[in-house]
């Protein structure tokens, strides 16, 4: 008797783009917009709410408080409770999603503009900098890393916990795994685990060359020493 094999390449073949639901391009799609989406949200929120909380600090304590909470409860549960109120749609998964990124974000973006040296600020007052303008022009940019590094850990994540939602069928590739664990049949979810971890290593990959291209700065010290 025939062993079946680990991968069947025919099978990834017929079903890469067969215009069902469940076909793997679609569900990488799918992957994509409920795993990036809730990063970019996550940012539009952080960036103002994580320089009020550096502006005036009594205001960090709660607010990192209320969505460490949200941060400690599992994924799962999340997505069932908004199950109740957005239904079966990728909002159930992409709204969870939104407060764990808030829970790496704020702090990044107040770590972040903590991280830009007394002296610079000085001295970008005595050139004249109005506040907007120093925001933008001096502490935004030195704090950039920081961000970027807390933006790195919130999407890797963000495509990691995107899977689980195949428990409440909106998971994405996750549905891959659903598929094969429920026929005894591997090749699914080997292609969802390597798609997944393509899509993270890509992600990082893209994120690390931003940084490199909005800090031309710290390329050059290197260079120099």
């Amino acid at each position: 008797m025939k062993s079946e094999p680990l991968i069947r390449w025919d099978w990834i073949t017929r079903n890469w783009d067969n215009g069902s639901p469940s076909a793997i391009s679609t569900l990488l799609e799918s992957h994509l917009l409920m795993a990036f989406v809730p990063v970019l949200l996550g940012l539009l929120v952080a960036l103002p709410l994580g320089l009020a909380c550096a502006r005036w600090p009594r205001l960090y304590q709660p607010t990192a408080g209320l969505v460490n909470v949200t941060y400690a409860l599992p994924s799962l549960v999340l997505f069932s409770i908004f199950l109740s109120v957005t239904g079966l749609t990728p909002a159930t998964v992409i709204i969870p999603l939104t407060f764990f990124t808030l829970a790496v974000l704020i702090p990044a973006v107040v770590d972040g503009l903590a991280s830009v040296p007394d002296h610079v600020r000085q001295s970008a007052v005595a050139m004249g900098f109005r506040p907007l303008r120093r925001l933008l022009q001096v502490e935004l940019p030195v704090a950039v890393p920081v961000v970027l590094a807390g933006t790195r850990v919130a999407t890797v994540s963000s495509i990691s916990l995107v899977s689980v939602g195949a428990l409440i069928g909106q998971g994405g590739l996750g549905e891959l795994f659903m598929d094969g664990w429920q026929r005894q049949f591997y090749t699914p979810i080997i292609v969802g685990i390597a798609l997944i971890v393509l899509l993270a290593v890509l992600a990082d990959g893209l994120l690390v060359l931003a940084q490199r291209l909005l800090t031309p700065w710290s390329r050059a010290r290197r260079d120099a020493r």
